[in-house]
């Protein structure tokens, strides 16, 4: 929705874009303040979705985004493909490159330095690409190997490093990781996963400064903390609190529902590690929730139920059935 609200700002019509409950309660503000300072017209709801934009002749701004946000940096460069001028996005720290590499590979007067953007107006002729494998929903895979002990390999998959940090944590977790790059689609570099969960879970430290590159993938890396064999913590994870749910106090909710210990101590979230015992929880229709819900019952040492399991379908279709082909023993 942000992404759209940035082509959009440059249309010459209004549109209105909403989405469902989970998505309505997303902060909109933060993409429409730099839209305005563009030219474009942009109401909100209280803060969230609808959000209704009246676009038009647009100008190049220099922003600089309080919090770190792909979605709000790649909503500003593609207003910027319509606008008067340069436009540019000055980061406080890195986040995802997913704009940037398909404009630079369409041929865009794009710079790309490091924590900072630049672009000019462009306009594409058109071109066709083959849409990756999401990297995000692999990483439940890949967990699903470390909790179980088990061996995946997952198959034409996105493998943009500002996608893949978390391989980085599951390593320092103790799972055995291997990629390959094969091809390239938009820039972007394709390929496959090899996961090997060979040995104990260990504990890890998610600094804040590495939080917004794992930021979508804390929910799974939290389900293989619940099985580590000591405390992980996740510090300056506030962000987590304005996802399709607050996933930093849900996440903590989680843990304990299903049996294990953890909490929330100002933004940082903490989990005891030591496994689960089982138990229901309920994910508040939180795709990645009900995911990691699931991850983690894989080594729970009793039954885990997931309410609203069918969450999963917004991101990963099939997500259970999947997971029943991989070996998983599921009930419905």
């Amino acid at each position: 929705m942000r992404l759209l609200a940035g082509v959009l700002a440059g249309c010459s019509f209004e549109a209105v874009l909403t989405g469902d409950e989970s998505l309505r309660r997303r902060p909109m503000e933060r993409v429409a303040r730099p839209l305005r300072a563009m030219g474009a017209t942009v109401e909100t709801t209280g803060g969230h979705a609808p959000i209704r934009i009246r676009g038009g002749a647009l100008r190049g701004i220099s922003y600089a985004p309080p919090v770190p946000s792909a979605q709000v940096k790649g909503a500003v460069l593609l207003a910027g493909l319509s606008a008067e001028g340069e436009t540019e996005v000055v980061e406080p720290a890195p986040t995802r490159d997913h704009t940037e590499r398909a404009l630079a590979h369409l041929g865009a007067p794009v710079r790309i330095e490091p924590l900072r953007v630049r672009l000019s107006a462009f306009q594409h002729p058109g071109f066709a690409a083959r849409v990756p494998g999401d990297v995000s929903s692999a990483a439940f895979l890949a967990a699903a190997a470390g909790v179980t002990g088990g061996e995946v390999e997952i198959q034409g998959v996105g493998l943009n490093p500002s996608r893949t940090r978390f391989l980085d944590v599951m390593m320092r977790m103790g799972l055995q990781i291997q990629t390959e790059v094969e091809g390239e689609e938009l820039g972007e570099p394709v390929g496959r996963l090899r996961v090997v969960g060979a040995g104990p879970i260990l504990p890890t430290l998610v600094p804040a400064e590495e939080l917004p590159l794992v930021i979508d993938e804390v929910p799974v890396l939290v389900a293989l903390a619940a099985h580590a064999s000591g405390e992980s913590r996740f510090a300056g994870a506030g962000e987590l609190r304005v996802k399709e749910s607050d996933r930093l106090y849900g996440l903590a909710s989680m843990v304990r529902a299903l049996g294990g210990e953890a909490e929330v101590q100002g933004d940082d979230l903490v989990i005891a590690g030591g496994g689960l015992d089982g138990g229901t929880t309920d994910p508040h229709g939180d795709h990645r929730m009900a995911m990691a819900a699931a991850i983690a019952g894989l080594g729970a040492r009793g039954t885990v139920e997931v309410e609203g399991m069918e969450a999963a379908d917004v991101s990963f279709p099939g997500f259970v059935e999947t997971l029943g082909a991989l070996g998983a023993e599921l009930g419905a």
